[in-house]
């Protein structure tokens, strides 16, 4: 029976590489047909061809960076509480994310993403009315 990678230690390298803006190293991480969905369903995308092309454009954003709030882990299951920080078109920002991954076989099966409102950063020298 061959040894796998631990769950928390593939979502922990998937996240050092999103920080790095490594898309070869993060996408990695996935199994070849893993799947991206909406909490709740909706299929956002399968496979590595269509989850390079979710994240790619992501990565060339220059503020982009998830924070880690928490993690839990059961099993093979592991969920992530996250402040994300993205280069949004009004301007930098935030958003908050729960992700459920399911890692199996030491890679990525499945992700799912609960999105939370867009929050923009106060601009450095605004003038405050």
């Amino acid at each position: 029976m061959p040894q796998y990678t631990s769950p928390a230690v593939v979502v922990q390298r998937q996240l050092d590489a999103y920080n790095a803006k490594n898309l070869e190293a993060w996408l990695d991480c996935y199994a070849e047909d893993a799947k991206q969905f909406e909490l709740g369903g909706a299929l956002l995308a399968e496979g590595h061809a269509q989850i390079r092309a979710r994240t790619a454009p992501r990565f060339l954003e220059p503020h982009l960076h998830a924070h880690l709030l928490r993690r839990e882990v059961m099993g093979h299951v592991v969920i992530d509480h996250e402040d994300v920080t993205r280069s949004f078109p009004e301007g930098p920002g935030s958003i908050e994310l729960v992700c459920v991954y399911v890692v199996e076989r030491g890679k990525i099966q499945s992700a799912s993403f609960a999105f939370g409102p867009p929050t923009l950063h106060p601009v450095s020298g605004a003038i405050q009315a």
